[in-house]
């Protein structure tokens, strides 16, 4: 039972540090691109490891968060020659450093814990025996202190630049013109989504990752539309989806990746449908007693 309640504290602190983050991303219509960093910063893990050869250096975490910024960079120099679309962008940069980085791990990394499932679907139940010790007391998982130690970092970027966020994603004209920086606030959002995605790659790999980025951040969109409710709704979400992905994975032994990722997927679509203001439900409410309404007019 001990270990159910570490797996649970560290799938809700991965959860936690991906949501906040995520719902600006969202805002932003940056998911893609958030697609793109979750896989590419392996790249900057496997050069990291290259450098340094410890799987547990923080150098592999600096490597993954250079790499991420690098892709942002690649992706909106490409997007600048008018050549190609922002996607068409993503579809190019993405593809190219990660495959460097899987050719390099199957080539030169085969005898390390660094292997291409690990990289996909992680594997949150074995992050529970990597123990941190205080002073010899074993004080929880490591995973656990750095996920939530990256959660407090993205919470005190989103409460210092909170306004500039703000201004910068729903109007960048005006942002200029109060002398914002627009270019610095999205990179440095970018950096925290490439610290975020390699922080939770041990536990939960690069696919749910994405999950844990996007489903919380959208479920709070779909219930409200005021910005401090989606963030609120969202955390909210991630903790409630960490805990029945993993009880459940527990319960009918599964990959708890995988369930967590399901749950995910399932809230969202209940809130697509369900949502009392933009649900397709409601929505199909609305144009049915405007049919019913025409109708009766004529």
């Amino acid at each position: 039972m001990n270990l159910l309640i570490d797996i649970m504290l560290v799938a809700i602190a991965v959860s936690l540090s991906c949501s906040i983050i995520g719902v600006f991303l969202v805002l932003k219509g940056a998911t893609m691109v958030s697609d793109a960093i979750t896989h590419t910063v392996l790249l900057g893990i496997v050069l990291g490891y290259f450098v340094t050869q410890d799987m547990n250096s923080p150098f592999l975490m600096v490597g993954a968060t250079l790499v991420g910024v690098l892709t942002v960079y690649l992706i909106e120099t490409l997007r600048h020659t008018n050549l190609v679309d922002q996607d068409a962008a993503t579809g190019i940069v993405f593809p190219f450093l990660f495959s460097i980085a899987i050719i390099l791990i199957t080539r030169f990394a085969g005898d390390v814990h660094l292997d291409t499932d690990a990289v996909f679907a992680g594997e949150i139940g074995f992050t529970v025996f990597d123990r941190f010790t205080l002073s010899g007391i074993d004080i929880g998982p490591k995973a656990f202190w750095r996920s939530i130690g990256i959660f407090f970092l993205n919470c005190g970027f989103v409460y210092y630049f909170y306004k500039e966020l703000q201004v910068a994603i729903f109007d960048p004209n005006y942002a200029k013109s109060l002398g914002i920086s627009v270019t610095a606030i999205h990179y440095l959002l970018m950096a925290l989504t490439s610290l975020t995605a390699v922080g939770s790659f041990e536990a939960v790999g690069s696919i749910l990752v994405v999950g844990l980025i996007v489903g919380p951040a959208l479920t709070g969109f779909l219930w409200s539309d005021k910005l401090e409710h989606v963030i609120a709704i969202a955390l909210v979400t991630a903790v409630f989806n960490a805990v029945a992905g993993v009880y459940i994975a527990y319960q009918i032994d599964l990959s708890y990746s995988g369930i967590i990722a399901t749950v995910t997927g399932c809230v969202a679509l209940l809130s697509f449908i369900f949502s009392p203001k933009k649900g397709a439900l409601r929505q199909w409410f609305n144009r049915n007693k405007q049919q019913k309404a025409l109708k009766e007019a004529l």
